[in-house]
């Protein structure tokens, strides 16, 4: 465990403290180190730091003869990475996961590695300098530059090197009626990490009521070809499993509703099938019939789009039973993810409903 011990929090907070941090896909380790000290007094864990870089916490016995339910959410965020210093200092880099071009230009970022950490800002071209084509289309990231006050590349090279990462640097931030709503960077996937946390705490102790040998697992590189999930799946084995996600939704002015994937304050999303995966009926039969016995708010993902880690976990092994529930987030894939409070409340309930629920025939 880390000497510098991270106070141990829950809800709100500790949504924002996984948010604050610098984690992009292929530098997970901060992330990871800070969730090791938030679950480090509930439970022993595998962090696989040398090799992969999962995080990996059994609840319960193992060879109890009880199914094996994996519980999987990333730790990664969407970034970009420095691809060459120019001769004036400025910063030239590629996206680290799917990141729409017209959210970048003018951001603040944090540009660096595991250890080190330095300010910058996107930029490009003026729109005074632009031509009239120019100024109707968004400028490519091969046109944009990340400045970091640097008066030359000599300069900039005492900071950074290319192969560094970088990530948005966005302040957490409550809003809305109640202060219920929230935006922050990293919403995905650091909402579903923080919802595992609290299931480890809770059940902690308590794993010989639940039905399933219980995996949770924090893995890496999702945003970038779901690696940390194969090697999580392989390992463990898994007979079912539950990924926690966030998804985008377009619930927002001038999208129709036939178009809009789901609605921010009606709870979790339950995906039916995305671009990966086809999930298991009978499960999510079973999930919907649940929530409406407890009262939780949940909804049905009425878009086929996007995909997770569920894609290769499904598939591993003799194929694995696979369901997934997701934040309902605005605007993902920015510095300005938005999502409840509410939702996030209703997802942790409904999970730990789950876990505590038998699968029949897994």
């Amino acid at each position: 465990m880390s000497e510098n011990k991270t106070k141990e929090c829950s809800g709100v907070e500790l949504i924002s403290l996984l948010c604050s941090l610098f984690g992009p896909s292929g530098c997970e380790y901060n992330v990871a180190d800070k969730i090791c000290e938030q679950i480090d007094a509930s439970c022993e864990y595998v962090y696989d730091r040398v090799g992969m870089g999962n995080i990996i916490v059994r609840v319960g016995e193992s060879g109890s003869g009880k199914p094996k339910l994996m519980i999987s959410a990333h730790m990664d965020e969407v970034g970009m990475m420095i691809k060459g210093i120019d001769d004036e200092g400025y910063l030239r880099f590629g996206t680290v996961g799917g990141i729409d071009e017209s959210v970048l230009c003018g951001r603040n970022v944090t540009v660096g590695d595991e250890t080190k950490r330095v300010k910058g800002v996107i930029a490009s071209k003026a729109i005074h300098h632009q031509t009239s084509k120019e100024r109707n289309t968004a400028t490519p990231v091969k046109d944009m530059y990340i400045d970091i006050g640097a008066k030359n590349a000599e300069d900039a090279e005492k900071y950074v090197s290319v192969g560094d990462f970088a990530t948005f640097d966005s302040d957490f931030v409550l809003f809305g009626e109640d202060r219920r709503m929230m935006k922050a960077k990293a919403l995905d996937d650091r909402v579903g990490c923080a919802v595992m946390i609290e299931l480890i705490r809770k059940f902690a102790n308590r794993w010989q009521e639940l039905p399933y040998e219980i995996y949770f697992c924090f893995t890496v590189r999702e945003e970038t070809g779901l690696s940390g999930a194969v090697s999580a799946a392989n390992s463990i084995k898994p007979d079912c499993a539950i990924v926690l996600e966030s998804t985008a939704i377009a619930d927002i002015h001038g999208v129709a509703d036939n178009s809009r994937v789901a609605e921010i304050g009606h709870g979790g999303v339950i995906s039916i099938a995305d671009r990966s995966t086809i999930y298991d009926r009978e499960w999510i039969d079973i999930c919907l019939d649940l929530a409406e016995k407890k009262g939780i708010d949940v909804q049905i993902k009425r878009y086929v789009s996007g995909g997770n880690d569920a894609g290769v976990i499904q598939r591993s092994g003799d194929g694995v039973r696979s369901l997934a529930i997701s934040l309902p987030t605005r605007y993902l894939h920015s510095a300005s993810c938005v999502a409840s409070l509410d939702d996030y409340e209703s997802v942790l309930e409904l999970v730990s409903a789950l876990i505590q629920t038998p699968i029949e025939k897994v």
